[in-house]
């Protein structure tokens, strides 16, 4: 019986580690400008000092990372799954149908 209960006491105590170490950690906010160019017609779209997820404009081609921080652009809007990394100082293309990105 007590072979049982500390079984189940660690059980517990395993599963609570767990979960901490795999909840995600809040994004910081980077320094610095995110700018993303659409369409000529369209201004640029600029995001100052980003953190977390933002979704990108619909019509989104280039986007330019003029922060302090590592962003990273993905294809939905909740920025999961696979990601194209943009340095500081560095810009890239966005993919068709890219949705988000954030500072990594």
């Amino acid at each position: 019986m007590r072979h049982r209960a500390r079984l189940a006491a660690l059980t517990v105590v395993l599963a609570s580690a767990t979960a901490a170490l795999a909840a995600p950690l809040p994004a910081q906010a980077a320094t610095g400008q995110v700018v993303v160019f659409q369409v000529e017609p369209l201004p640029l779209e600029i995001y100052d000092d980003p953190g977390g997820c933002t979704k990108l404009p619909a019509a989104a081609h280039v986007l330019n990372n003029q922060t302090d921080q590592v962003v990273r652009i993905y294809g939905d809007p909740f920025c999961f799954g696979p990601s194209v990394a943009v340095r500081p100082g560095y810009g890239s293309h966005v993919p068709a149908g890219a949705g988000s990105f954030s500072v990594a």
